[in-house]
């Protein structure tokens, strides 16, 4: 069953340089799983309550892959700096 690491980017990016770390060290991640990216900041239209600045949806084989990929240690190397570079919430959710 296949699951997805969603990312909501709260607010707008605070410090630039420790966003272009994070991409830099997600793009070098050596790890044997691969998302699936679905969305990547495209534009968002709130239907209800406030929008989030963006979004980022990672589909996988499925939920525990999602979590190793999560806890992996190349993505715990990057996610310091996405976390400095502005306020997210992240999950990981069943799909069908």
């Amino acid at each position: 069953m296949p699951a997805y690491i969603i990312v909501m980017r709260e607010e707008s990016v605070r410090d630039q340089d420790a966003l272009k770390q994070y991409q830099s060290l997600t793009r070098q991640m050596q790890t044997t799983i691969k998302p699936d990216p679905k969305v990547v900041y495209g534009n968002v239209e709130a239907l209800e309550g406030d929008a989030p600045d963006g979004v980022v949806l990672l589909e996988f084989v499925s939920i525990q892959e999602a979590r190793n990929w999560y806890n992996s240690g190349d993505y715990q190397k990057a996610l310091p700096y996405r976390l400095q570079a502005a306020k997210h919430r992240a999950f990981i959710m069943e799909g069908l």
